[in-house]
């Protein structure tokens, strides 16, 4: 198979996850009686929330104050956002699509963002799924809901499958821009199948 140029695959990845978790809080906070500037302080925490905790981790300037086109594109999807579940009657869980396209979208731009500053395999993975899964955490709690990530269907446990799925691809020299559209595929398609399939882990219980 020909190589992807990776660069620009990666910062189109970034960009496309902003926005689809802009989106997502949006759909979020719409079950809620937020104003315009409410909607956009969820829709900026879910975008950029994963992304600047990565950053912060790895000692390295954070994304969307390096680059404002994050920032922009955060902004724009979040106030299309608005204006559209405004005229048109969306399902109160539509939501939970953008949320897995993101998880996938920024699961692979966060590991890829760890292993092009050289940290090992494991810390490489976590941080893919700190960027993927800590903005919708945040977004949940603006929200006053429980994060999806503590309590439902498989979440972080996808984000982590599709992270080791990109080390390992990247360790067995097959090209960045290939493990970067396989991994993100696994853990779609794994996000997905647990919505559908209800998927869980293990609940902890207490036997009396």
């Amino acid at each position: 198979m020909p190589a992807l140029s990776i660069e620009p695959l990666i910062y189109g990845i970034g960009l496309a996850g902003v926005a689809v978790n802009a989106a997502s809080g949006v759909l979020e906070a719409g079950r809620k009686p937020f104003d315009l500037f409410g909607m956009v302080v969820v829709a900026l925490a879910a975008a950029l929330g994963g992304g600047s905790l990565r950053d912060m981790l790895l000692d390295r300037t954070v994304f969307w104050v390096a680059d404002q086109s994050y920032l922009v594109a955060a902004l724009l999807a979040g106030v299309a956002t608005f204006a559209l579940v405004r005229v048109v009657r969306l399902p109160p869980r539509l939501f939970l699509l953008p949320d897995a396209v993101g998880l996938a979208l920024f699961t692979v731009s966060g590991t890829q963002a760890a292993l092009a500053m050289g940290a090992p395999w494991l810390v490489a993975s976590l941080m893919g799924v700190v960027t993927g899964v800590f903005g919708g955490i945040v977004r949940d709690v603006l929200c006053n809901e429980v994060p999806l990530v503590f309590t439902g269907e498989l979440y972080a446990t996808a984000s982590w499958l599709g992270a080791l799925l990109l080390v390992g691809l990247a360790a067995a020299g097959v090209s960045a821009g290939w493990a970067a559209l396989a991994a993100a595929s696994a853990v779609l398609v794994v996000r997905l199948g647990a919505i559908r399939f209800r998927w869980r882990l293990p609940v902890f219980t207490a036997r009396n």
